[in-house]
């Protein structure tokens, strides 16, 4: 593994194999990152998501979610308008801030595929569980960035990691679709590239706002 997919940096390190794949490590952003000879594309890769079962109605799927609806709406100005990037084939949490009073486009690449949506810019972008499946985040990250309005709010859902003993046995990892894998060293890393404050809320969400 020559660079890092997220900073760039030759400073990486092999640390892990499992029964399916390799895992490297950043040493400057702190990314830890499944080689790239096992990732999956196309209808392989969607057919992992269409084992996805993600109810709108389901309450128990609402409160996992509310944990980052919560912060985010506290934060937002009344009919806001934003972008669910990632939405999936049942989108959630668009229907949680449109019954808050909100307004909220939707983008998946394989569900919701209108590339419109991606040419404006929204006072908030909501990514619940899709950053960790970032082939290429040094190319997707800003893309999210370049969405949000100034002082535009990003809010993310992604489970993070810690160090090398709790990634072996950590579950998160066994989804052959999730490849990029954040810790804190790393979210603050991002927030500082894009010039963003950074809020923790739980274990696995964080609100990025653009200072300008």
């Amino acid at each position: 593994m020559d660079a890092c997919p997220l900073c760039g940096s030759s400073q990486v390190r092999f640390f892990l194999v499992d029964k399916k794949r390799d895992y490297f490590c950043c040493q400057d952003c702190d990314l830890r990152f499944a080689d790239a000879l096992h990732f999956l594309y196309g209808e392989a890769e969607k057919a992992i998501y269409d084992c996805h079962i993600n109810d709108p109605d389901d309450q128990r799927y609402q409160a996992f979610l509310n944990r980052l609806v919560a912060p985010l709406s506290a934060k937002l100005a009344p009919q806001s308008v934003g972008l669910d990037y990632g939405c999936g084939p049942g989108p959630t949490v668009s229907q949680m801030l449109a019954q808050a009073g909100h307004q909220v486009a939707l983008y998946d690449p394989f569900y919701y595929p209108n590339k419109d949506v991606l040419t404006k810019q929204y006072d908030f972008v909501t990514c619940t569980e899709v950053v960790e499946h970032f082939y290429q985040p040094a190319r997707d990250w800003p893309k999210l960035f370049a969405l949000l309005k100034p002082h535009g709010w990003l809010a993310v859902m992604t489970q993070l990691a810690s160090n090398d003993a709790q990634f072996q046995r950590w579950y998160y990892k066994g989804d052959p679709t999730h490849v990029s894998f954040y810790s804190q060293t790393t979210m603050n890393w991002i927030a500082a590239q894009f010039n963003c404050h950074i809020a923790f809320y739980d274990a696995d969400v964080m609100l990025f706002q653009r200072r300008e």
